[in-house]
């Protein structure tokens, strides 16, 4: 079940994204470093650590959604903590709230023990 939702988002299997698991209360997934995924200095890629997270809280979303229903990111906020210069983030995906139009999903990402980036998303629920 889990590499079918990570087959649904294309990016997110380009870029390697591996699911845990993955229920309606919490979706875990991880990301290895790669050189061609980093920035300057060999850190990885800000854009990349949103779109690791995004995808996770993508996932939650969806497996939040009512029946016949899609899902779309309307805004996300990023607070970056700690650079990753190697081995692999992990992230958590938890929805904070399951509305009839919208769900606010929060995803922790971290790399050996320390705290990388919380983003909060609002994902569009569409009729």
């Amino acid at each position: 079940m889990s590499v079918d939702l990570v087959a649904q988002i294309p990016y997110a299997e380009e870029l390697g994204i591996e699911l845990s698991s993955a229920t309606r209360e919490c979706v875990e997934g991880g990301l290895d470093w790669a050189p061609e995924l980093c920035t300057a200095g060999q850190v990885l890629h800000g854009g990349v650590v949103m779109a690791f997270a995004d995808s996770l809280g993508a996932i939650c979303a969806y497996l939040n959604l009512p029946p016949n229903a899609q899902t779309a990111t309307l805004e996300s906020k990023t607070n970056f903590f700690h650079a990753v210069r190697g081995g692999r983030v992990t992230g958590t995906a938890r929805p904070l709230h399951v509305g009839r139009s919208s769900i606010v999903v929060q995803t922790e990402v971290d790399n050996e023990g320390e705290r990388v980036a919380l983003v909060i998303q609002t994902q569009a629920v569409l009729h």
